[in-house]
C-alpha cells in the first residue's frame, strides 16, 4: 500500500486525494448480484427457473472446469431476463434486506485499506457494474463518499423494463472516474485504485497507485506487464506476489 501524505501535507489547490474501488470480488467476497438473484427467487419475485440459466456455469466453476466470468455472465443474463415487470416497490425492500444480511462478508485487506484511507481524509469512490440499488447500501456502510452503479430503467408504472440508463458512462470505469475527478474536485496525486478483473484496468491505469487484488488471469497479465502491485488474500493470510518470467505468480520476497 502507498504511504499517502497526511492531511496537513495534502496537495495544494484544495483538491482532495481519492481512492477508487471495485466492489464485487474486491471488497465483497462474492457478487452482490448473485445474492440478489437468490433472494429474488427465494421471495418468489423471480421464478425457480431463473436459476437454471446459471446453474451449469456455476457447477463448472466450482469444479474448476469453467471460469468465474462465464458464471457471473450467466447470472447477469438471468437477472436481466427476469427483472422485467418486477415492481420497484417490491424489489427495493428485498434488496435492502439482502445487503444487510451479507454486508460483513468482506475481505480483510480491502476492508482495512478502505478504513485506513478514510481516516487519512481520502475521498472514497465505488465503481461497480452491479445495479446501483445493491451497491449503494453496501458501500455507504463502509463510508464511501460517491457510488456509481448500473441504473435500472423503470416504466411509467414503476416496474423494471430490463434496460439500464447512462450506459455510455457506466460501461467505462475510466470514463466514470474522469467524470468524478472533474465533478468532485479530486486530484490524481497519491490516488489509489483497487480492482480484481480486466474490467478495472480503465481506472487502474489512471491512478498513481494501482493495486490488483485477487486478480483473474487477464488482470494478472496486465499487472505483470505494467509492474502493478498484486495482492492475494487466501483464508487469513495476505500475500503480495510477483510474476515469474514464465508468467506464473510467485510469492514476492
Amino acid at each position: 500500500m502507498p504511504k499517502p501524505r497526511t492531511a496537513r501535507s495534502a496537495p495544494k489547490g484544495g483538491k482532495r486525494r481519492f481512492a477508487v474501488f471495485d466492489i464485487d470480488g474486491t471488497i465483497f467476497r462474492s457478487s452482490l448480484l448473485i445474492e440478489c438473484v437468490e433472494a429474488l427467487v427465494g421471495a418468489g419475485l423471480f421464478p425457480e427457473r431463473a436459476r437454471t440459466v446459471f446453474e451449469a456455469a456455476h457447477l463448472r466453476w466450482l469444479e474448476r472446469k469453467g471460469s468465474y466470468e462465464k458464471y457471473i455472465d450467466a447470472v447477469v443474463r438471468s437477472f436481466r431476463r427476469h427483472i422485467v415487470g418486477v415492481a420497484e416497490a417490491d424489489f427495493v425492500p428485498l434488496v435492502q434486506r439482502s445487503v444487510r444480511a451479507h454486508r460483513h462478508r468482506v475481505y480483510r485487506y480491502t476492508r482495512d485499506l478502505v478504513a485506513s484511507l478514510r481516516r487519512r481524509g481520502y475521498f472514497l469512490l465505488a465503481v461497480s457494474h452491479s445495479p446501483k440499488y445493491l451497491v449503494d447500501g453496501f458501500a455507504r456502510e463502509l463510508g464511501f463518499d460517491k457510488i456509481y452503479g448500473r441504473v435500472l430503467e423503470l416504466d411509467p408504472a414503476g416496474r423494471f423494463t430490463g434496460g439500464a440508463l447512462y450506459l455510455d458512462v457506466i460501461s467505462s470505469k475510466a470514463k466514470v472516474l474522469r467524470r468524478a475527478i472533474e465533478k468532485e474536485g479530486l486530484t490524481l496525486t497519491d490516488s489509489v485504485g483497487v480492482g480484481d478483473t480486466e474490467a478495472d484496468v480503465g481506472f487502474l491505469e489512471l491512478v498513481e497507485h494501482p493495486i490488483c487484488f485477487n486478480p483473474n488471469a487477464a488482470l494478472f497479465r496486465v499487472a505483470r506487464r505494467r509492474g502493478w502491485k498484486v495482492i492475494v488474500e487466501r483464508k487469513d493470510v495476505v500475500h503480495e506476489i510477483a510474476a515469474s518470467k514464465s508468467g506464473r505468480a510467485s510469492p514476492s520476497r
